[in-house]
């Protein structure tokens, strides 16, 4: 999947997401008033999608292929490797500028520091 999503795919991925599995009938419905997007519209991204690899219209039933998480992941890294050089710690300096993080998600950061650290 190294395919990028644009930004209004990647909102009709959400649609998907949220609510799979879905009938097609359902996502057109969602889609018009999450999206205010046409019936056509739904169904051309939705067959690009297919075609794509990142969904499945299977007897009219829609759902997901590739979970949101690889998507966020995937996208995660391009924005910092774009932005920042691949540099995580300059993302994060930029990020936090002057905030400041809870006990808790001080912990959550190192507990998933730790977990990806080398060696």
């Amino acid at each position: 999947m190294g395919q990028k999503l644009c930004e209004s795919d990647y909102r009709f991925m959400c649609v998907i997401w949220d609510n799979e599995p879905l009938s097609s009938r359902a996502l057109v419905e969602q889609c018009a008033a999450r999206l205010g997007w046409k019936k056509s519209t739904t169904y051309t991204t939705l067959k690009k999608l297919c075609d794509k690899g990142y969904a499945a219209n299977e007897d009219t039933i829609v759902r997901a292929l590739i979970p949101r998480e690889e998507v966020q992941a995937q996208e995660s890294e391009r924005f910092v490797e774009r932005a920042f050089a691949g540099s995580l710690p300059g993302f994060l300096a930029a990020f936090l500028g002057g905030k400041t993080i809870s006990e808790q998600e001080a912990a959550e950061l190192k507990r998933l520091i730790d977990a990806h650290r080398e060696g």
